[in-house]
């Protein structure tokens, strides 16, 4: 999936970035209280953005 759809869907559901790595971004969430990092690739693996949805407590992205 693409990077972008991944951020767009992780701001929808409140999470926010809180700090710019050199190959990472770190997206915290504040009503799960859970942060997480999302590499930054212009592709990310299914699985790898299954993950981070399921880390931060939020619904999986849809795969289309």
């Amino acid at each position: 999936m693409k990077r972008r759809k991944l951020i767009r869907h992780l701001l929808k559901y409140g999470c926010v970035p809180e700090r710019e790595g050199a190959k990472h971004t770190l997206f915290y969430n504040s009503a799960t209280n859970s942060s997480v990092t999302v590499p930054r690739h212009t592709e990310i693996n299914t699985f790898t953005g299954r993950g981070v949805c399921r880390d931060l407590g939020i619904p999986i992205i849809e795969i289309r």
